[in-house]
Formats: C-alpha cells, sequence, structure tokens
C-alpha cells in the first residue's frame, strides 16, 4: 500500500503566508514551521536549563514541524479573517481538527499513535509551540520592518503584546536576549567567541 502523509507534508512549502500583507520576502509554511521548530526547542531548553522547569525540547521541536500541517488541506487563514469573531474561529478550529485526522490516516495504523499527538499537542507542549509560532510571527514583522516595509508595523505592535501578556518567563528571556539581533544587519551581528 501506498501512503501520503510525507508527500503531503512536503506540499506546506506551497502555501504562502501573510497573504493579505505586502511582504518584501514571501513565507512558506514549510519555511515557517522550520523557524517554530528552532524557537520552541530554544524555548524549551531555557525553560528547564534556566528555568528548572521539566520540559522536552525533542518534544515541543517535533510538534512545532507539524503545527501547521493542517494547512496542507485548509490553506492559511489570514489572523484576521479566523480570529474575526468567535464563530469564525470555532468553526476554524474543527476544520483544522478534521483536516488534522485526515493528514493522520495518510499513514499506516502502526505509525499513527507516535504522530497524533504531534499532529494534537496539548498542555506545555502546546503552550511553547503557541509562544513560538507568536515570537515566529514577531520575527518576520521586525524583518519586513527592517526592509522599510511599514506594513508590517501594527502587526509588530500587537503580537509584541501578545506575547508579554502570556507570562511565560521562557518568552521574556528569549526576547530579552534574542530578539535584538534580529534587529541587526548581517554586519553588526557578532561572530567573536566571548
Amino acid at each position: 500500500m501506498n501512503y501520503s502523509f510525507y508527500a503531503l507534508v512536503s506540499r506546506m512549502k506551497n502555501i504562502s503566508r501573510w497573504s493579505l500583507m505586502r511582504n518584501s520576502s514571501t513565507e512558506n509554511v514549510q519555511e515557517h514551521s522550520h523557524m517554530v521548530a528552532v524557537i520552541a526547542h530554544a524555548l524549551a531548553v531555557i525553560r528547564r536549563d534556566i528555568f528548572g522547569i521539566p520540559c522536552d525540547p525533542g518534544v515541543c521541536a517535533s510538534a512545532a514541524l507539524f503545527h501547521d500541517a493542517s494547512e496542507i488541506f485548509t490553506g492559511d487563514m489570514p489572523t484576521p479573517v479566523k480570529y474575526f469573531n468567535p464563530d469564525i474561529m470555532a468553526a476554524y478550529k474543527q476544520v483544522e481538527s478534521i483536516a488534522s485526522r485526515k493528514l493522520l490516516s495518510t499513514l499506516p495504523e502502526e505509525l499513527r499513535p507516535s504522530y497524533a499527538p504531534l499532529l494534537d499537542a496539548e498542555g506545555d507542549v502546546k503552550a511553547i509551540v503557541k509562544a513560538a509560532d507568536k515570537l515566529s510571527a514577531y520575527i518576520k514583522c521586525l524583518e519586513e520592518l527592517k526592509t522599510g516595509n511599514d506594513e508590517f508595523r501594527n502587526a509588530a505592535e500587537q503580537t509584541l503584546r501578545k506575547l508579554r501578556a502570556l507570562g511565560m518567563p521562557e518568552v521574556d528571556y528569549y526576547i530579552e536576549n534574542f530578539i535584538p539581533a534580529f534587529e541587526l544587519t548581517l554586519d553588526e551581528l557578532d561572530f567573536s567567541d566571548k
């Protein structure tokens, strides 16, 4: 039997993000998912190693890789539309859930238990991935602003407020210690050993 899970996942590169906004640099769901995985891993390491709270960076990174996989079937719905009102938000969550189950069904039965928690993360893993998703969006906004694209100014301000409101010490630590570097040019980044 042929299973289509990985072929479908590879199509995440065909789904554009930020479709309602003028972009100086386009971003697709596959690129975004990679960055969210990098950040989720970092947040989990910070939570575990800086704040002493048990957390599995590998699980967080893996869940982040698949956090938007349902968009293979749904496409990327712009945030202002997705969160326009509670009815649309609830309906979209239901569509995402159906899409995730459909994607899971494209795996052999024996593999599904390993992928189910990645396609539908819960608890602390879900919180870390959601925070990483917001941080990735904020970084995209900063990168666009750096090119002079003011289209992303409001999105950057709103996203930073949402990040601060999370009350997650690992997010605050990431913002304080790592976000400033995203506002620098390549020549300004510090490559020296400290």
